[in-house]
């Protein structure tokens, strides 16, 4: 059971043998598990891994089976452990695609391949695979002579020989036997594959994908023969020791997430496994699930409300309301009409298919063959947009949970006020198949097709909210950017305190083993950049006034095109982004900018690239960013608000690592790290750097600014919970909230059975407390006994302990037993 990970992202730039090189680092630091980055062979030239080609090799790029054993075994000699990041949805299309090997082998054997039921095609439509590669229509692309027919012997069937390819650029595809000697436009027409156009993906594509991107095939790991081929080398390696435990890549994706991890569990023998489940605002995690829990979103983002101040809430929302025209209680409606578009255009064939499914369960019944497919296209449509789960795990064949019900009712309540009456029974029907009910014609519940509509919508579900909400909705939306997080409910401003102690209890009680994160490879903006902008919340009118006179030095700049949405996004990143000793640089925040403005999808899109609004949008940032009187601004704001930031970063830190739940150190963010969204949060870290500054604050030398302060607080807390760890994951430990006489004081204690061994205070809204003077006489209620506080090195007394005294050094604390 892991005590702490610390995450890394793996790369040809960052192997195996990078990371053993740094194990003294990771000890010193006081991790007990590196987590790393998927490690199976990935699709060439591959920055991050998730686009795997063969699960059963381990990734030669990153030192191969025997650079990862030699990493284990140095690790293991350390007391450290491993835990492996593991993609069972989905495998790449790449370039070329004999780089999968069973991928290559559908595109030239189609049904008839010993591969065709890996993957989740539409073999029963009778069309070929969908290739969307080309660059032009497929006529054009014929015309100008850039297919070609070509021999090579194909890495991997080398005993083959040579053989008959087919080449467009650097794609190459198999041949279909007997057709090599056809004329090319006849040879195209008669191979398992149909190469298309790439924007007839969308419309017409015939295998599932991962959420949108279709160099992303999915697998069918809930068939019992592609679980134990794709999970084979992964569950090897846990038995014979190398890996101590798994993290699973969006679960939401696949057919049954419950049976794949009992499936999972039970092959590993009950290792700790967590998943990637976003949980949308007050959802758990369901407990029969056989995992430690989750990945940790749940946590991070109500360790942000928690430090955030409700006050600045309205003030907020006038700022956005004077720069971007946006009002507070608009925001389900900007959800909507991005999860409208988003099933629309991107998600078209995944909804066509649904739809198409759904009719062929009604025109196969007669008691309900009057329902069209249009019908039940606007009903699925519809449900898609209101759904506001990423599923609600109905599983075909097996009778529904209530909680289940309610998902699917809500989401049915909502579409009927959306639809037309005349669909309202079509409407009732679609609601009774997504539950798995009897309807129509007795007695048909476990038809093939009724089975395949429960399962492609669960998962069409999870494609909509990901693509609708994460990735436009919460591009649009920028009253405060933390709360369009990954996995954060961006309704959700604030979290008093006895909220956020009763989260914590609850997660003690049902998921203490569950990881918790602040930064991980998928966030849009780092932990240090949203503690940052956080602290607006409590300084909401000067950030308005700070926003007003930015606006007014930089008018003559400011282009008739920019976007207001675009233009408040841009303030905020160029804030959380900088400090007191400059700003971040320019490339940078030049490409977070890009991806912020396709992803909006208001102007720009990556499909569809307006090239006039971004150059005049990237123009103005960085004429901004350079711009001396901007620079001065920012210097003054950030000078004004060091007390909150310096208390929102340490504070979170701590609170991260010692609430209920395995923390994980994302790379780097040990100490004060601004980064963006990838591959932005990919950038190597400098770990000399890191070392260096690690002796020195832990060699009891002071903190020299920051970023050192936020080593210290990481490693001691690291260290802590390495020398106490019935504390943190012990079968007896607890949480136990703390009085304090201060609102701006959290204070709770881990506990062994009823006695407190540590006590973690932080200080929340710390600049608000400073207008108020400060601490003054408020108190904290310690348990009796010496307590020492690992951070500030100083011991106190338990019982009525003046907070001014208790965080005289630090805005946080740590205690132990002195």
């Amino acid at each position: 059971m892991p005590l702490s990970t610390y995450r890394l992202q793996l790369s040809a730039a960052f192997t195996f043998a990078d990371a053993a090189a740094r194990l003294d680092y990771f000890a010193a630091l006081g991790v007990t598990h590196l987590y790393l980055s998927p490690i199976l062979t990935a699709a060439p030239g591959s920055t991050h891994f998730y686009d795997v080609v063969d699960h059963a090799r381990i990734s030669d790029v990153l030192g191969g089976e025997e650079g990862l054993r030699e990493l284990s075994w140095q690790a293991g000699e350390r007391g450290i452990g491993l835990i492996a990041d593991v993609v069972p949805n989905h495998m790449a299309v790449p370039t070329p695609a004999y780089h999968n090997q069973a991928l290559w082998s559908v595109l030239e054997e189609g049904h008839d391949s010993p591969f065709a039921h890996w993957f989740d095609v539409d073999w029963e439509s009778g069309e070929p695979v969908l290739m969307p590669v080309l660059g032009q229509r497929i006529g054009t692309v014929l015309a100008a002579g850039e297919l070609a027919v070509d021999r090579m012997v194909v890495p991997g069937l080398e005993d083959r020989g040579e053989v008959p390819v087919l080449r467009y650029w650097d794609h190459v595809f198999p041949i279909r036997e007997g057709t090599e000697h056809l004329p090319l436009a006849s040879l195209v027409e008669q191979q398992h594959y149909r190469l298309a156009y790439w924007r007839v993906a969308n419309e017409e594509l015939n295998y599932r994908r991962f959420f949108d991107v279709g160099s992303l095939v999915a697998v069918r790991v809930e068939d019992p023969d592609v679980f134990d081929a794709t999970h084979a080398r992964i569950v090897s390696l846990i038995e014979d020791g190398t890996l101590q435990g798994l993290r699973i890549d969006h679960p939401d994706g696949l057919a049954d997430p419950e049976g794949y991890l009992a499936r999972l569990s039970a092959a590993t023998h009950g290792a700790w496994i967590v998943v990637e489940k976003i949980l949308e605002d007050e959802e758990r995690l369901p407990t029969h699930w056989k995992t430690a829990g989750t990945t940790g979103y749940d946590a991070s983002w109500r360790v942000g409300a928690l430090l955030r101040d409700a006050a600045g809430a309205a003030p907020l929302a006038g700022t956005l309301h004077r720069v971007a025209g946006d009002a507070m209680g608009e925001l389900p409606d900007m959800i909507d009409a991005a999860k409208r578009e988003i099933v629309k255009e991107s998600l078209s064939s995944e909804v066509h298919r649904l739809a198409t499914i759904a009719h062929h369960v009604c025109t196969t019944d007669v008691r309900l063959r009057d329902h069209t497919w249009r019908a039940l296209y606007d009903c699925l449509r519809t449900m898609l947009v209101t759904f506001d789960r990423y599923r609600a795990y109905v599983v075909a064949d097996a009778p529904p949970r209530p909680d289940s019900l309610e998902t699917i009712d809500h989401a049915a309540e909502r579409a009927r006020r959306l639809l037309d009456p005349e669909r309202h029974e079509t409407l009732d029907v679609v609601v009774d198949l997504l539950k798995g009910a009897e309807v129509g014609s007795a007695g048909r519940t476990t038809d093939a097709k009724r089975r395949e509509l429960i399962t492609r919508f669960q998962q069409a579900c999870g494609a909509t909210m990901a693509k609708g909400v994460e990735d436009t909705a919460y591009y649009r939306w920028t009253h405060l950017l933390p709360l369009c997080e990954v996995g954060s409910p961006a309704g959700r401003f604030a979290m008093p305190p006895a909220a956020f102690h009763a989260w914590a209890h609850e997660q003690q009680q049902l998921y203490p083993h569950a990881m918790t994160c602040l930064t991980t490879h998928d966030i849009k903006r780092s932990e240090d950049v949203r503690a940052r902008l956080g602290v607006l919340s409590e300084a909401a009118d000067e950030w308005d006034e700070l926003v007003q006179r930015l606006r007014e030095v930089t008018a003559e700049l400011r282009p008739a095109e920019l976007d207001g949405r675009t233009e408040n996004l841009w303030w905020q990143t160029l804030v959380g982004t900088s400090d007191e000793d400059g700003v971040m640089e320019w490339d940078r925040l030049e490409g977070y900018l890009v991806k912020a403005m396709r992803e909006a999808k208001s102007h720009t899109t990556w499909t569809s690239v307006n090239e006039t609004y971004e150059s005049q949008v990237l123009w103005f940032a960085q004429t901004t960013h350079a711009d001396p009187a901007v620079r001065d601004e920012l210097i003054a704001w950030h000078r004004a608000t060091a007390t909150g930031v310096r208390a929102a970063i340490l504070g979170q830190k701590l609170l991260q690592l010692t609430i209920p739940g395995v923390p994980d150190v994302y790379q780097g963010t040990e100490v004060v790290a601004p980064s963006l969204v990838d591959p932005d949060n990919r950038r190597p870290v400098d770990f000399e750097l890191r070392a260096e500054m690690l002796a020195r604050v832990m060699g009891r030398a002071k903190p020299r600014g920051l970023t050192e302060e936020k080593m210290l607080v990481t490693a001691s807390a690291l260290r802590l919970r390495r020398a106490q760890p019935a504390a943190f994951i012990g079968d007896d430990a607890g949480y136990v909230p703390l009085a304090s006489s201060s609102g701006h004081a959290v204070v709770f204690a881990r506990t062994v059975g009823e006695e407190a061994v540590t006590i973690t205070v932080v200080t929340r809204a710390a600049l608000e407390l400073e207008r108020l003077g400060g601490w003054g006489e408020h108190t904290v209620q310690l348990p009796e006994g010496r307590w020492r506080d690992v951070i500030g090195r100083h011991t106190v007394e338990g019982g009525p302990v003046p907070l001014a005294q208790l965080l005289k050094s630090h805005p946080v604390a740590l205690l132990e037993r002195a």
